[in-house]
């Protein structure tokens, strides 16, 4: 499963993206790098104390015990937490806490455009109910939010589900995120 939610990203970035192994570049790029199960948050905590830029999406959630219910913030993505790093920095990730290695494939980690990031901070910040899904998916046409808060949003409508959810593809990072939108505030490109 790993290896089919990063084969897309592999794919866009031989296409659009120089490769740049942090080891071999000055160049601060984002990574993606995987975590010991259940260690997001410390792992990033452990990065952000070092001084290391690092980001990891969080989505409130809802949780359920035999006793109580309540709001918990949980990682979008699961077992993975983004740094920003160049050759100095790119051996002290390794060494944190959490970190278990960079999403690589063969010997290469994988950089992360900067707009792919921001995509996802946009999306988080506008409150939006998110599900991550790694479905193969099948191109589709290329739409844009054209009202509610996603307004001026980019990106490959994928599949609609039902009458308010949509599955679009947003960016390069071989992820989509199942937006709850109505059809009618999309337009084609």
């Amino acid at each position: 499963m790993i290896f089919s939610i990063f084969a897309a990203l592999y794919i866009m970035a031989e296409k659009n993206f120089i490769y740049r192994n942090p080891v071999e570049s000055n160049e601060l790029l984002w990574y993606a790098c995987i975590t010991r199960p259940r260690s997001e948050k410390l792992a990033f905590s452990r990065l952000s104390e070092v001084g290391i830029e690092s980001y990891l999406p969080l989505q409130k959630s809802r949780r359920r015990w035999s006793d109580r219910i309540k709001w918990v913030d949980i990682p979008l993505f699961r077992s993975y937490v983004f740094v920003r790093v160049n050759h100095d920095l790119s051996r002290q990730v390794l060494v944190t806490e959490g970190i278990v290695r960079y999403v690589a494939f063969g010997e290469r980690p994988v950089p992360i455009p900067d707009r792919q990031i921001e995509a996802v901070k946009l999306l988080l910040g506008q409150g939006v109910d998110l599900e991550v899904t790694s479905e193969n998916f099948t191109p589709g046409a290329a739409i844009e939010v054209i009202a509610g808060p996603l307004i001026g949003l980019k990106g490959e409508l994928v599949q609609v589900r039902g009458s308010k959810k949509v599955l679009i593809r947003v960016g390069d990072i071989g992820q989509g995120l199942l937006v709850t939108i109505e059809p009618g505030m999309l337009s084609r490109i």
